[in-house]
């Protein structure tokens, strides 16, 4: 009889044990699909344009002869050139690529767009010179968007507007790894593990 009531409590115990392992088990699961969807939605959030603006202005002046008669007669034509141009740089981040281990708690950005850089520049004509002979063409008015494109470009480079331009885009993904290391996961991106944002900003100018 004995034997029976401890074979019979054995059951019972084993029954609860395995039921708070399930219970467990599915707890645990959920806190695993919870942290995955809020993880996902906050990379949503941060997936935005990202847009850096910038206003440059230049006076160029642009000449051309045209010659005849062996160089023995020449026409020329020339214009003062004003040039206000609004620049902008961008990080569309909905195209950021990344993957989400959740067994291993980790996010790993794989890839991260590059700038993408827009120009419109507004070119006002003045002093303008020309005659019957050499007149302004399309070809000429191409050469200068062309010119001044390739001149701002460079005023570009030597400026702060691409650097500002990144300070934005780190302080977006600032934002996941704020996220990750709050959750106990971690981040990851160019093989390395990021703990700050400093080695965030560093890793992105490898």
């Amino acid at each position: 009889m004995l034997k029976r009531i401890l074979v019979g409590a054995g059951i019972v115990v084993a029954i609860i044990l395995a039921f708070k392992y399930c219970e467990f088990k599915k707890n645990d699961d959920a806190g695993i699909e919870y942290n995955t969807n809020l993880i996902q939605q906050q990379i949503l959030n941060v997936g935005k344009l990202v847009v850096t603006e910038g206003h440059f202005s230049e006076v160029i002046t642009y000449k051309n002869q045209q010659k005849y008669l062996m160089d023995m007669i020449s026409f020329e034509k020339k214009a003062l050139i004003v040039v206000n141009a609004n620049v902008t740089v961008a990080y569309d981040l909905h195209k950021m690529k990344y993957d989400i281990d959740e067994k291993n708690k980790t996010i790993t950005i794989l890839n991260i767009p590059k700038e993408e850089i827009t120009i419109n520049p507004d070119i006002q004509f003045y002093d303008v010179e020309q005659s019957k002979l050499n007149p302004f063409t399309g070809d000429d008015y191409n050469k200068i968007n062309k010119s001044v494109k390739a001149n701002l470009a460079k005023k570009i480079d030597k400026s702060t507007l691409k650097t500002n331009a990144q300070n934005r885009l780190i302080s977006e993904l600032s934002k996941i790894l704020i996220m990750t290391n709050s959750m106990g996961w971690k981040l990851q991106y160019n093989g390395k593990t990021i703990e700050s944002e400093t080695e965030l900003n560093q890793d992105l100018k490898l």
